[in-house]
């Protein structure tokens, strides 16, 4: 994050003598502090301040702690089943330990319907030209066989700065959240992410 706090800080307009002059007649008081004290100062502090904004709000603030989640061993038609009545698009895959083993998206589930696309209208536009929805090949088949491994999880303690930038560079729009045992405790959504900035 070094690269965001120094975008920060240029983002700043430069401070001059004469505006820090007049910022410390406005102190009631003796200063014993020269301008170019006060501008190294207020820089440290500016900075000071946006890595304390950055690591503030961590998952565990805003994670939705009753999590949905299937075995590796459920059938798709299960797991689909429990997407579309839970309106969720992901879940976590785990273990009977609660460790996470994987993902299951709604793109892991076009991409293994025969589709070469993961875009839903897509995927519907050739189904419609076709005649048909290709399901024979998920329709026997488990969580474990057409799950995203390995999985994609922070911790509790993670800044959700991090988080977003995570996001961002993997292409995903939730994250399992897991203790320091490595034991499932929450997931962390986009939505969520959108909520955490206005903490």
């Amino acid at each position: 994050m070094k690269n965001n706090l120094d975008y920060m800080e240029s983002a700043l307009p430069k401070i001059s003598e004469e505006d820090i002059y007049e910022a410390m007649k406005t102190i009631s008081g003796y200063l014993d502090i020269t301008p170019d004290d006060f501008a190294l100062l207020y820089r440290a502090a500016f900075r000071h301040a946006i890595e304390r904004i950055r690591t503030a709000v961590q998952a565990k603030d805003i994670m939705t702690r009753t999590v949905i989640s299937v075995g590796p061993n459920t059938p798709l038609a299960q797991v689909a089943s429990l997407m579309g009545k839970k309106h969720i698009s992901g879940i976590p895959v785990t273990n009977e330990n609660d460790e996470v083993l994987g993902m299951i998206s709604e793109k892991d589930f076009l991409r293994n319907m025969g589709s070469q696309t993961s875009n839903f209208m897509e995927v519907v536009a050739a189904c419609l030209g076709k005649g048909g929805w290709d399901a024979i090949s998920v329709r026997k088949s488990l969580a474990k066989d057409i799950m995203t491994t390995p999985a994609i999880t922070v911790k509790g303690n993670t800044p959700i700065l991090e988080i977003s930038r995570l996001f961002h560079e993997k292409g995903i729009n939730r994250a399992p959240v897991i203790s320091e045992e490595n034991k499932l405790i929450g997931i962390v959504s986009r939505a969520d992410l959108v909520k955490g900035y206005t903490i």
